[in-house]
């Protein structure tokens, strides 16, 4: 066997054996996750609650937000289609108590590998509020988890958010990871 057939399949077996190893910690890696964190802004709760309850302007002030369709209601829920960076994907709201506390769960074909929900807390400080987002999700595929869990977190994407609804109301923010 030449040279450059056996660097070749040292590489391949190399990828693979990465590639197994990585899915055997993911599957030693539990399925679902509670993540949550929180941000203080300089507002009102109820100018912080109209912003957080508008989803059709997220694409105004978070980037990672292309686009928000609201979508026909479902068993009596108000639905959305978020466009993103990340791809579509579909929001229901479970819960909605202004103007303090929304839940939204995201709608996943049964393939799609990964749900869950967000929970917005707003709530009143003196002459401030605070934003907490607590994200309960799960991944269903080992290599995908592992990937997720390595190289992301489970906080990036609700970080984002409250980073950008810093900016929205001119506060650079960095959120606090509660859990």
């Amino acid at each position: 066997m030449n040279r450059w057939i056996r660097w070749t399949l040292f590489v391949v077996g190399g990828i693979i054996a990465l590639v197994v190893a990585a899915t055997v910690i993911g599957v030693l890696l539990p399925r679902d996750h509670v993540a949550s964190s929180t941000i203080t802004l300089r507002q009102p709760p109820d100018s912080v609650w109209r912003v957080v309850r508008d989803f059709a302007g997220q694409p105004f002030w978070w980037k990672d937000v292309t686009g928000m369709v609201r979508l026909a209601d479902g068993g009596g829920r108000e639905r959305w289609r978020q466009e993103s960076t990340m791809g579509p994907m579909s929001l229901e709201i479970i819960e909605d108590q202004p103007p303090s506390r929304l839940v939204t769960q995201v709608l996943t074909p049964e393939d799609a590998g990964f749900g869950g929900t967000w929970t917005y807390a707003v709530a009143a400080l003196e002459h401030q509020t605070s934003v907490t987002i607590t994200e309960q999700g799960w991944v269903a595929n080992p290599l995908v988890r592992f990937v997720a869990r390595t190289f992301f977190g489970p906080h990036t994407t609700m970080d984002a958010y409250l980073r950008a609804l810093g900016r929205r109301f001119g506060q650079e923010v960095e959120p606090v990871h509660l859990r």
